[in-house]
């Protein structure tokens, strides 16, 4: 297939470029305007225990929904006229919306329970509201509430916050975010490519690819978002992937060819052999880090969920744009290739000879690698051992949900959000409701004993119930919090002191799991702690089962490219240890709050989601740069006699060849990974801080350091297998071009 594609290219470039161009305009009108079929939550389990008792909160009670918060403050006080008369106004009219189901406020509850909606200095007033829909219409509820009745009025400040409107605010934060990371990635990946090429015109062609790749995948998933959910974060992935990997790809194509050429080849035999050998090699590894990315698609939340389909797109388009565009763009520019050279403009300028073949004896990355050979037992121990040093901070690791504070302080849900913390003690912790989904024949009496009983719960400071509010299993006085009893089903609201995300939390949880039910009915738990504890739990179950796909997966094409036992385990364990440093880092920096936690306000837990996203996808790439230099390495080996010295040769000829592709390749990608970090919504800076310490610390630790000691250390036994699984290989193994 890569050979017919080459001779394709070689026949018609011009009518291969022009299905390129025509595809990627109708990707592009497409998929530019995906970011508003994107929603920022996703983060919960729709099968678990909370969504179940939310749903019914919803259908049953018309309770619960996305929550939407405005703060109404003056400096003369909440309850004095002006703020009253604003207040007033903002409940009538979100009353009359039909999208919001409930809403509650200091100028609208009894004196004893309004007091909970006003700050500790009086002087702010919260409205909180329920907003109907899913995460995609539930903000756009809030955005167009807030746009028409959220304004300063009568010297009264108004503020609107909340789930909600994080929501919305993030997914407009991250459309702004990504405009600046590709500002920042474009031409830096540009000047990295002259440096590589020296011609601005080779410089220009993997950019071009890069874009195709961009505009494909922003097609492929809006395309999805028709079908289902996406979150709006899969759409920044795509776009620092789309550009890293097409980057890469044809990097690697262009590299070879020019080796090829070097090796005395024509053009059109050079771009044939390259296309069956770096081309199989792009195909290769855009499959493995599809495949490994695609795993994520077995966790229920669609926040996982959206990063198989971004994952799975991108690499797809980044790997069909570099097998077809790159060759014919080789093809039809011939000569031109090579045109506008800076590199032999600036010899001119400075009057500096032109540069001579330098055996590959003498080129700095077999000397390196022969060096790091001599040396492989303590270099190897030593990086492993610094690998698991930096790594040692992840034990510590607390899990916890992003809110508001992944947002800039210049937004009204973070300020409201810091409101809430700051000034409403008694609201900074999301109480836990507990859900009666079967009710029928308790009397008021049964909730009010089993509410006295769930008082009793360590760290409950009260429970309402139908007719009066529980503290320590006494009656303290009406209501002061949400309840109902209909339709059969009833609900509690719990009120806690215990810290969100904290041991504390979650022995809560099980406290009043623990507390008999009236008539032994079935209860069920929702808010924000147990919805928290549901989604870790639906990752630890399913972890399991995604860990072992991704290492089968990466077991089987190892061995199918290189035909060895040993290889494919090596391959698994390396890219193992490359995540360790950024795991560490990850805790360090932005949990603990290290380095200024980079700009982001460190909350002391981590998102459950970020290391199970950061493993997908950083192991799928590491692979990347596996595959690039194994795959050369055994070609080297193929073609060698296979004695003694023959395995330590070919590593250094195999390092020799690709350690300046994988060391541009890796630079390109930390530079679109590291302008995630430009972002101002703080999810993407510890996403694109993670993958660039995973990208860096692979490719140099790892790919230029562990990987040869490992290779010296094991000798011949690298390229072992079993006779069962060489005839396996034989039969269904890559058929390698360098035995021909």
């Amino acid at each position: 297939m890569l050979t017919a594609i080459a001779r394709l290219a070689i026949a018609a470039p011009r009518r291969v470029i022009a299905l390129a161009v025509l595809v990627m305009i109708g990707t592009a009108l497409f998929g530019i305007p995906v970011s508003k079929s994107l929603a920022a939550g996703g983060g919960l389990d729709p099968g678990s225990e909370s969504s179940a008792a939310s749903a019914l909160l919803a259908e049953k009670f018309d309770h619960g929904g996305m929550g939407m918060v405005i703060t109404v403050t003056a400096e003369d006080g909440a309850l004095r006229p002006a703020a009253s008369r604003v207040g007033s106004d903002l409940v009538a009219r979100l009353r009359d919306s039909p999208h919001v189901r409930q809403v509650q406020s200091p100028w609208t509850l009894p004196r004893a329970t309004a007091r909970s909606y006003l700050s500790e200095d009086g002087k702010t007033g919260l409205i909180t509201a329920s907003l109907s829909g899913g995460d995609s219409d539930a903000q756009l509820h809030a955005k167009r509430l807030s746009e028409e009745l959220v304004r300063d009025r009568d010297g009264v400040t108004v503020r609107a916050g909340g789930e909600a409107v994080v929501n919305w605010q993030v997914n407009e934060q991250t459309g702004e975010d990504l405009l600046l990371m590709e500002s920042l990635a474009l031409p830096l990946s540009f000047l990295v490519l002259v440096w590589v090429f020296g011609g601005l015109v080779a410089a220009t062609l993997p950019v071009v690819v890069g874009v195709f790749a961009i505009f494909g995948s922003m097609a492929s998933l809006r395309a999805v978002a028709l079908f289902t959910e996406v979150s709006v974060f899969a759409l920044n992935l795509s776009v620092a992937m789309g550009l890293a990997l097409a980057i890469d790809y044809t990097l690697l194509i262009l590299s070879r060819f020019r080796d090829e050429l070097a090796d005395g080849r024509s053009r059109d035999a050079a771009l044939i052999r390259t296309m069956a050998t770096a081309g199989r090699t792009v195909l290769f590894s855009a499959t493995t880090v599809a495949l490994s990315m695609a795993t994520m698609v077995l966790f229920p939340q669609y926040f996982l969920k959206s990063f198989a389909y971004a994952g799975v797109a991108v690499v797809g388009f980044a790997a069909a744009a570099a097998i077809v565009v790159t060759p014919a763009a080789i093809a039809l520019l011939g000569g031109r290739l090579d045109a506008w050279d800076v590199r032999r403009l600036t010899r001119r300028l400075f009057r500096r000879p032109e540069p001579r073949p330098v055996p590959v004896e003498q080129r700095f990355w077999y000397r390196w690698t022969r060096a790091v050979m001599r040396r492989a037992l303590p270099i190897g121990f030593g990086v492993v051992a610094l690998l698991l040093l930096l790594g040692t901070p992840f034990l510590d690791v607390r899990w916890g949900f992003a809110d508001d504070r992944v947002l800039p302080t210049s937004t009204s849900a973070r300020q409201v959000g810091e409101q809430l913390r700051n000034e409403f003690p008694h609201n900074g912790i999301a109480p836990v409701t507990v859900v009666l989904p079967d009710a029928t024949g308790l009397t008021s009496r049964d909730l009010d004993v089993y509410a006295a009983a769930l008082s009793r719960v360590p760290d409950v400071s009260s429970v309402s119930s139908l007719g009066a509010t529980f503290v320590e299993g006494k009656r303290s006085g009406p209501p002061a919090a949400p309840n109902g009893h209909k339709d059969g089903s009833a609900f509690l609201t719990v009120s806690t002191t215990a810290p969100l995300y904290s041991a504390a939390s979650n022995e809560q949880l099980d406290r009043l799991h623990a507390v008999p039910a009236p008539a032994g009915k079935p209860v069920q738990l929702t808010g924000a702690a147990q919805s928290n504890r549901d989604s870790v739990n639906a990752i630890a179950t399913r972890l399991p089962l995604v860990l072992t796909l991704i290492v089968a997966i990466t077991l089987l094409l190892v061995f199918l490219l290189t035909g060895s036992a040993v290889l494919p385990v090596k391959a698994v364990v390396m890219n193992t240890l490359s995540l360790t440093a950024a795991f560490g880092a990850l805790v360090w920096v932005f949990q603990e709050g290290n380095l200024g936690g980079l700009g982001t306000a460190a909350t002391g837990t981590l998102g459950v989601q970020l290391p199970v996203l950061l493993f997908c996808i950083a192991f799928g790439l590491s692979m990347d740069y596996e595959i690039f230099l194994v795959s050369r390495i055994r070609e080297y080996w193929l073609t060698s006699h296979q004695g003694w010295g023959a395995n330590e040769a070919s590593v250094a000829l195999g390092v020799a060849h690709t350690g300046r592709v994988i060391t541009a390749a890796a630079l390109i990608m930390t530079i679109s990974f590291a302008a995630l970090m430009a972002a101002k919504v703080s999810f993407m800076r510890l996403f694109g801080f993670g993958l660039t310490v995973a990208v860096l610390a692979d490719a140099t630790l790892v790919r230029m350091l562990l990987v040869p000691a490992f290779m010296r250390v094991l000798g011949r036994r690298n390229w072992w297998a079993p006779r069962w699984l060489v005839g396996l290989h034989d039969r269904f193994g890559l058929s390698d071009s360098a035995r021909r």
